[in-house]
Order: structure tokens, then C-alpha cells, then sequence
């Protein structure tokens, strides 16, 4: 099964990041690695009650680092590996612009 996450900030940047040789992340390392993107990028929360869903961690991630992090192909890399294990889904589409995650 093909496993890929497009990150998407606006028609001309658009990150398509397949995971060919790359293994997801198992849940638990993809949800650490998420928290520690979190903080380490003074992500905030984006929900009034105080909760951040993944799908909420992926796109405050994406969008702190922003095209320049995406650039960095090992940080895309681990980008992906992350987002699909930590959802369990092998297909993610984090559009930024839109604010939405789908899988």
C-alpha cells in the first residue's frame, strides 16, 4: 500500500512527501515526535477547551516550520513518517491555507 503526505501552504507550495522506503512511525514515537515539534516551535493551542487532536498538532507544526522546514528533505521526511502513524491512515493531506488535515 502507497504511504504519502502532501502538505500544502498554497498553490505554489505544495509538499508531496512519499514514504517509498520509509516505514510510518510507530503511534507512540509519532504522537512523542509530534509533542516535542510542539514545543520546540512554540506551537499554540487552537482550541478554546484547551485540547490539540493530531490532526490539530500537524497543522500548527506545518505551519510554524512553513515551506523553508519542508525544504529540509530528512524534516519532511520525518514530517510524514509521523503524520501517518500517528493517525494510522496512509494517505494525509495537511492544507495549512485551509487549515484542514484529511486521511
Amino acid at each position: 500500500m502507497r504511504s504519502e503526505v502532501l502538505v500544502r501552504f498554497s498553490d505554489r507550495d505544495e509538499f508531496e512527501i512519499p514514504l517509498h522506503d520509509a516505514d510510518p512511525m510507530p503511534a507512540q514515537a509519532a504522537r512523542a515526535w509530534l509533542d516535542e515539534q510542539f514545543v520546540k516551535n512554540d506551537c499554540t493551542l487552537q482550541r478554546a477547551s484547551g485540547k490539540v487532536l493530531t490532526a490539530d498538532k500537524l497543522l500548527a507544526v506545518a505551519a510554524a516550520v512553513g515551506p523553508a522546514g519542508f525544504a529540509d528533505h530528512a524534516f519532511a521526511l520525518d514530517f510524514a513518517r509521523a503524520a501517518v502513524g500517528a493517525l494510522d491512515r496512509p494517505v494525509v493531506t495537511v492544507d495549512v491555507e485551509a487549515m484542514t488535515t484529511g486521511y
